[in-house]
Parts: C-alpha cells; structure tokens; sequence
C-alpha cells in the first residue's frame, strides 16, 4: 500500500533509539523525511546515517526536550531547511518511578517535565506550519495510564495527560483538518525496557511472567509493529481517523488475562 508520505517531513522526538527509532525507520522506507530530535548527538547521528545509508533520506535536531527554547529551535531548524512540516510524533519520555509513598513534589514535578511537558511545548511550536500542510500528531502513551502499574505516579499522570491532550487537540484543531491520534504501548522491549527489567533480582523470570501474560502469541510487541499503526496514522489513508486512542499490545491491556 502506497501510504502517500514521500518527501513528507515528519517530527519524531527521541527518534534515535527504541520506539522512536523504529517509527522513523519505518517512516524512512515509506520515502518520507524523519526528522529525528534528541540531546543525545552521537545517538542522533547514528541513527540519520543509518537511515541515509539505506539509501533513504533523514535529517536531525538536537534539543534537550525540557527546555522549551529548545523545542522550538528544533521546530525553527525544520523549517528554515525544508519549509515545512507534515507530522509531529511525540514520542520521548522515560518512566522513571516517581511513586506516591517514596516520591516527592520535585521529583513528580521533574518527571511531568520530562514525560508530558514537551509534548505541548513541540505541538505548539509545529502548529503554524501543520496548519499549512494539514497535517497529523501522533502521541505516543503507555498503559500505565489506563492499567496502572504501582510506585510510578508521575509516569502515570504524564500519559494519562497525553491521553487527554490528545482528545483536546482533535477538537480544537478541527478547523485546521489536522488528525491528533495516540498510540498506546503496553508490553515493547526496548532499551529502556531493558534497563526497567534488569531492576529486578530474579530478571528473566520476570520478564517470563510478563511475556506469559501477553494475550496474542505470548510475546513482546516490536516496535517495527508500532511504527507502522503510527505510520498509517501519519498518512492521508487514515484521513478520517482523529480523537482516537489506539492500543497496540497484542490485547494485554483489554483482554481477560485468563486468556
């Protein structure tokens, strides 16, 4: 299926690793234009000649995300180099563990900051330019926001107001036919997965009990099958798809665990 992205230039945040990486590769082998924004350069630039080694196009921002003169730096670097923008995925945050019994206000605060503020801080600084192009969002969430997961507080609220904003901005930018999508994670194995599980004394039985609980086929979700809904989501073929909060996790978050 042609999904009609060539030359489009996307914003993807934390586009250099895990999730982020895979849904600019994706994006890549669709003709479309990543742009991956990171602080980290080395991780950043890995990624793009990667991609441009593949015989595909990409280019690069480097922001630290909670800093919102950052963000829009990282918007304004975009534009002044193609002059436009077609998408904005959401994607970089971290659950860093910030709980309710051993949190604290700095630490919660420092977590939102990290996890939901630039989320705002990139929609709004790309909105001008998404505006011209009609362009689409794609929020990337966790399921902590709707399952819970104990002793990560701020995560949690960090998502469950991805959620909310996603819902928010389908409304207000109805007028300007902009599509505002989330996609919701739940079980993916990545780098940052790797470092949670490895928390764990006894690490691989844990990740067994996890996989063990996973509805369909008993596995992880990669994050090549989650660029791609996010893809889709990005493309005209979803041109009446908005307001939607969209679960790719193999039915973990919804279906009876009995299954």
């Amino acid at each position: 299926m042609d999904l009609q992205l060539k030359d489009k230039v996307i914003l993807v945040t934390g586009g250099s690793k895990g999730i982020g990486n895979g849904i600019c590769n994706v994006l890549a082998d669709e003709g479309a234009i990543p742009v991956i924004i990171g602080r980290n350069r080395d991780d950043v630039m890995t990624a793009v000649q990667k991609i441009e080694k593949d015989g595909n196009k990409a280019y690069y921002a480097f922001a630290e995300l909670t800093d919102p003169e950052q963000c829009r730096l990282a918007v304004e670097r975009t534009v002044e180099k193609f002059g436009r923008i077609e998408g904005l995925v959401n994607n970089a945050g971290i659950n860093d563990g910030v709980g309710l019994e051993n949190g604290n206000y700095e630490d919660f605060l420092r977590s939102i900051n990290r996890n939901l503020t630039h989320y705002y801080m990139m929609a709004h600084y790309a909105l001008p330019a998404l505006k011209k192009s009609k362009g689409s969002i794609v929020n990337i969430g966790s399921k902590t926001s709707m399952t819970g997961q104990g002793g990560t507080s701020a995560y949690a609220a960090a998502n469950g107001g991805r959620n909310a904003l996603t819902r928010e901005w389908a409304v207000e930018l109805l007028p300007y036919d902009i599509r505002v999508n989330a996609v919701i994670v739940a079980e993916c194995f990545t780098p940052l997965y790797d470092r949670w599980i490895k928390t764990f004394p006894n690490s691989k039985e844990k990740l067994e009990s996890i996989v063990a609980n996973i509805p369909l086929g008993n596995r992880m979700t990669t994050a090549e099958e989650i660029a791609n809904m996010v893809v889709f989501l990005l493309s005209s073929k979803s041109s009446h798809t908005t307001g939607q909060l969209i679960f790719v996790d193999g039915g973990y978050t919804h279906l009876d665990r009995a299954l």
